[in-house]
């Protein structure tokens, strides 16, 4: 009798076991369902997130050139208000020391003139060779800036080089139109005119 109600306790054990454990497995397989209907939710959620952040990635990217070009045109403008600064320094200084390398270049002959004004010669000889050795320096530092004498020896007149202050008649076909004498010389600079050559002409 006694092993009777034991062996009916172990299978109502069981049979309490077993239920237990079927619960507790629909439990896991409720969860899991569960799982499974919020991941679609959150892909979705996902999903839009994404396309929010690429609806304002274009305007923060524009936002960012604009920052960026502001700045070079920023950095530009400063750069040009700079430069006309520094031009307008420059070609106030070349105005007013334009002329410094031509005196530094005229500077020795001067000296040359201080020597010959204090010498005691009263050699005109050697006086109108000290002159002439003056002049001749003088010349060469001319030339070396540049400045040409106009030649008229034998020259046809032309109005680009010469100035008619003479008309001499009775010359001859052959000197008619042609420089005959010059009255005073004429200069280029670097190809310039700078002076005409004052010149009597042919007729």
């Amino acid at each position: 009798m006694a092993e009777k109600e034991k062996e009916e306790k172990n299978i109502k054990g069981q049979a309490h076991q077993t239920e237990t454990e079927q619960k507790e497995t629909k439990e896991k397989d409720d969860r899991k369902a569960c799982q499974q209907e919020a991941k679609p939710e959150q892909k979705v959620k996902t999903a839009d997130k994404e396309a929010e952040e690429e609806k304002a990635d274009p305007l923060e990217k524009a936002n960012e050139e604009i920052a960026e070009l502001k700045d070079k045109y920023l950095r530009t403008l400063a750069e040009f208000d700079n430069y006309k600064k520094r031009t307008l320094k420059e070609k106030t200084e070349l105005i007013l020391n334009g002329s410094e390398k031509t005196v530094v270049a005229i500077l020795p002959v001067l000296d040359d003139f201080e020597r010959a004004l204090k010498d005691k010669s009263e050699d005109p000889k050697a006086i109108r060779e000290g002159v002439k050795m003056i002049f001749n320096k003088f010349v060469k530092v001319l030339e070396g800036l540049g400045v040409k004498k106009i030649d008229t020896d034998g020259k046809d007149f032309s109005t680009d080089y010469h100035e008619a202050v003479a008309m001499v008649p009775g010359m001859g076909d052959d000197k008619k139109g042609k420089v005959i004498d010059c009255v005073q010389t004429g200069y280029t600079l670097n190809e310039k005119v700078i002076r005409h050559a004052k010149v009597a002409v042919g007729q």
